[in-house]
């Protein structure tokens, strides 16, 4: 397999894997337009010149849009190879790739958001676990920071306290959300038009800045759904899966 790094200067004539589409797809350029603002921040993007969902992106863990303690980390936002990639070692490529310029760069490990069983949209802990990862941290609602430092002892990164105990005390459905996944550009609208149509109370909170992320109640920032205070789940969803929330909540 053949990759490509993405950045500032090619960014707009490549495909970014997880939104496969024109530049004018509202989901491909929101996501472009949030990356064009964390390549000077030290953030990679590296692909597979095939178009498909076939990359990893990570950044130094100072810069990423997570409540978590990691000085001298990089942080991987995502690893993801699918579809027709599955299965030929390219999820294992990436990762090869993103230790060995990481310890180019001076870094004292790697750490990543997962699950001791497998979430969407989260690493699959098995993997990691098989790549000599180790789970660091675990916040209330499950989710857990792990991490694979590259010298014995070294300190592995934490949570931080508001990102441990996800809570929040607004009645009603609140999601958090970033622009760092390109689907929500689409289906955050659409969520609200359900909910307003259909008397749900509902708000959804933009994550402007990475001040904010790193300081919002929910290790996931990319999309967190809080229901009555409580978290309830960092999985997109369309109408249909919403309402099926909702009816599920209710009983």
């Amino acid at each position: 397999m053949e990759y490509i790094r993405v950045t500032k200067e090619n960014l707009e004539k490549e495909h970014i894997c997880c939104a496969i589409s024109n530049n004018k797809d509202i989901q491909v350029s929101s996501k472009k337009a949030w990356l064009a603002d964390r390549f000077d921040e030290g953030l990679v993007f590296l692909k597979s010149v095939e178009r498909g969902k076939c990359f990893i992106e990570y950044i130094p863990a100072e810069c990423a849009w997570n409540p978590i303690e990691a000085p001298g980390y990089m942080y991987i936002n995502c690893l993801w190879v699918s579809g027709s990639f599955k299965g030929h070692g390219y999820s294992s490529d990436l990762l090869s790739e993103c230790i060995e310029d990481s310890k180019e760069k001076g870094k004292e490990g790697l750490c990543i958001l997962a699950a001791a069983r497998k979430k969407p949209f989260l690493a699959d802990p098995k993997f990691l676990k098989y790549k000599g990862f180790e789970a660091c941290d675990e916040a209330d609602n499950g989710i857990q920071l792990w991490y694979l430092p590259f010298e014995e002892k070294t300190e592995p990164p934490v949570f931080k306290e508001c990102a441990k105990h996800p809570h929040i005390n607004e009645r009603g459905y609140v999601l958090y959300y970033t622009n760092q996944c390109p689907f929500n550009a689409k289906y955050v609208p659409i969520l609200e038009e359900t909910a307003q149509k259909n008397g749900i109370p509902f708000k959804a909170v933009k994550i402007e800045s990475r001040k904010d992320a790193q300081n919002v109640p929910t290790p996931i920032t990319t999309y967190a759904l809080f229901c009555d205070g409580e978290y309830v789940t960092n999985e997109q969803m369309n109408a249909k899966k919403f309402l099926k929330l909702v009816s599920r909540e209710e009983k």
